[in-house]
């Protein structure tokens, strides 16, 4: 997968602008970027985080009532830590704040829980084209998915909007080259490329447990015309 960055991107969604935003400027210690509209009544608030985006998807109206999904934590190295710190979002959602070198994270990790473990593998190496980084663990530039759990997973379909995490995103140069790519290797899309104005051509992807995964071509990152 030919990247257009090296960081794996986070997209959560909550109905708590005021407390979401306090949380991870405040408390996790992320810097703020912009606010960006995607419709609907809901703002993206982008922060940054080693080079990731943390996407906090405020809704105006409330959030449909779906299953969590296997995005069941995320971790953020930080160089002023000795030890790892444990937090919970204002919804609830798992946050660690770990020293660089914690669990191989040296951005950020992204944890799931998965219902098929040999499923996964095969979707993340070969799908995917993450490099394998241990048991349980690939790599995407200096990001990671890391497999902390075993079991049922219940979220499924083409739903990507709901309370929680709810997708990660991959920065490349050609959205569509890397989507078809995606499902000539047996991948399930759920959304084909398309282009939001001058700034985004864009398309979603699914893991063998619904999980969405954007594959984003973002005219800041390529340089070029979309």
């Amino acid at each position: 997968m030919d990247l257009a960055k090296q960081h794996l991107d986070v997209g959560l969604f909550s109905n708590l602008r005021d407390e979401q935003l306090d949380f991870w400027q405040r408390t996790v210690g992320l810097e703020y970027d912009h606010v960006g509209k995607l419709g609907g009544g809901v703002q993206q608030h982008r922060h940054h985080m080693n080079g990731s985006i943390l996407k906090m998807n405020h809704a105006r109206d409330p959030l449909p009532d779906v299953a969590p999904s296997g995005i069941v934590g995320l971790q953020i190295a930080r160089k002023d830590l000795d030890e790892p710190l444990h937090l919970l979002d204002p919804d609830g959602n798992s946050v660690e704040i770990v020293p660089p070198g914690t669990d191989a994270v040296e951005g950020i990790a992204v944890l799931l829980r998965v219902s098929d473990p040999m499923a996964h593998d095969r979707f993340w190496t070969d799908v995917m084209q993450f490099e394998r980084a241990g048991d349980g663990a690939y790599r995407c530039g200096d990001s990671l998915i890391r497999i902390v759990d075993e079991g049922e997973v219940f979220h499924r379909g083409d739903q990507w909007r709901g309370p929680g995490y709810r997708y990660t995103t991959v920065q490349v140069f050609d959205c569509q080259a890397e989507y078809d790519g995606i499902i000539a290797r047996g991948g399930v899309g759920t959304t084909a490329p398309t282009v939001l104005g001058t700034t985004v051509r864009m398309a979603f992807v699914i893991d063998p447990d619904g999980n969405h995964i954007e594959i984003s071509q973002r005219a800041s990152l390529t340089g070029g015309t979309l």
